[in-house]
């Protein structure tokens, strides 16, 4: 017998055993089971009065506390403690996922000349900064079903000299037709679907490239 051989059982002997162990106890690594990934939609109709700008853009990602910048899908029961859906969870961060939506809905219009990240290099002529204020599902002890709250307040940055050319705060709120998961998801859409339209519509009225 070749030593490689014998090394090789010697390792199978040793390995059997354990394994054996793990089975009989039901394993060391606790068996949970996977969330269900939820991704919401960027938005795609835009008012034909929508003005054509040659300016780029930079959407940064959004600031977000602690509670909701997480890709768990949050919800209040009481004004003091955030909790979050059980087996449930955003494809991203949920002021990641927002970004992502904001620059996707931007390009949706046709209208800009160029817009992305900052990981992309992009030489912006503005950059949009902003805070996911709300983002969270609350349901009081009177509702049959939550009611999704989205704040983003946003704040458009010329650049280079980095002067705040206007700044504006967008709310929407929709009520679930259900306490479902998908029906809370399908609000969660509903509501932010209107804050991308808002926030779009006003920063491309809103910024004006200076001459050359």
């Amino acid at each position: 017998m070749s030593d490689t051989t014998r090394r090789s059982l010697l390792l199978a002997a040793a390995v059997l055993p354990l394994s054996a162990s793990l089975s009989a106890c039901g394993g060391l690594i606790p068996q949970t089971p996977p969330s269900n990934i939820y991704n919401l939609s960027p938005k795609t109709t835009f008012p034909d009065s929508l003005p054509r700008v040659d300016w780029q853009l930079v959407v940064e990602e959004p600031y977000a506390a602690g509670g909701l910048d997480s890709h768990k899908i949050a919800i209040y029961t009481n004004p003091y403690e955030v909790k979050y859906y059980a087996e449930a969870r955003w494809a991203e961060r949920a002021p990641r996922m927002v970004q992502t939506l904001l620059v996707e809905s931007f390009e949706n219009t046709g209208k800009i000349v160029a817009v992305g990240r900052q990981s992309v290099g992009l030489r912006s002529d503005f950059n949009l900064k902003s805070d996911l204020r709300e983002f969270q599902a609350v349901l009081k002890d009177a509702q049959a079903a939550p009611e999704v709250i989205i704040v983003l307040q946003a704040k458009l940055i010329a650049q280079p000299r980095q002067q705040i050319v206007a700044s504006a705060t967008f709310e929407r709120r929709a009520v679930a037709k259900n306490g479902s998961i998908l029906s809370v998801v399908e609000a969660f859409d509903d509501a932010l679907g209107k804050v991308l339209r808002d926030t779009v519509q006003w920063a491309m009225t809103a910024a004006k490239k200076e001459p050359a």
